[in-house]
């Protein structure tokens, strides 16, 4: 049983990894054109996170351009809107003295994420995103009662029992990521 359970989750990965390196060309352009190559495979594991390629709109950078979600039907604009966005960013938690962990939770959470961060310790914790997603985020885009929903994986069970904010992101964004760019420097080989 647990070697099949295994044997799956490395074919699922694979599978999905596979479609995420179909995007490493585009991608290399992309952080090339903004100037942070040392970002490609944090790029890449950004695609792993929101699609895990299986999408028109790979990076979801729709929402960082209109304001809108499902606006980018084409995979080159999303990838040059995300890795802009992404590169912004990143420069803006550098020049404020924050990780770069705060960047990419900020990819998920909007910019003010980074000056949150860097009034509060500059150095992107899960603990200081929860609080952000539900004192900040979420009553701001409309949950003034912080209600929560159901969001099921290993870490968020660990965490809390498995839920996060309607409306405050996912706070455990930075930490996928992280994960998922660990699968991508561990398999490069392989593509």
């Amino acid at each position: 049983m647990v070697l099949t359970l295994g044997g799956y989750y490395f074919y699922r990965n694979y599978q999905i990894l596979k479609q995420v390196y179909q995007y490493e060309d585009q991608v290399e352009q992309a952080v090339e054109k903004e100037n942070i190559p040392q970002y490609k495979n944090l790029v890449l594991s950004v695609i792993f996170t929101e699609t895990k390629g299986e999408n028109d709109d790979p990076m979801q950078s729709s929402e960082s351009k209109s304001g809108y979600p499902n606006q980018i039907e084409e995979s080159q604009e999303s990838i040059e809107q995300g890795v802009a966005f992404l590169a912004t960013a990143i420069k803006k938690a550098e020049a404020e003295g924050c990780d770069l962990w705060t960047a990419v939770q900020a990819y998920n959470f909007g910019l003010d994420y980074i000056d949150y961060v860097a009034e509060n310790g500059k150095t992107n914790r899960l603990e200081l995103a929860e609080q952000y997603s539900k004192d900040t985020l979420s009553p701001e885009l409309g949950n003034s009662q912080r209600t929560k929903y159901r969001y099921l994986s290993f870490q968020s069970i660990m965490h809390n029992g498995g839920y996060l904010y309607h409306n405050g992101g996912n706070f455990f964004y930075a930490d996928i990521v992280k994960a998922n760019e660990n699968k991508i420097k561990q398999t490069s080989f392989l593509f």
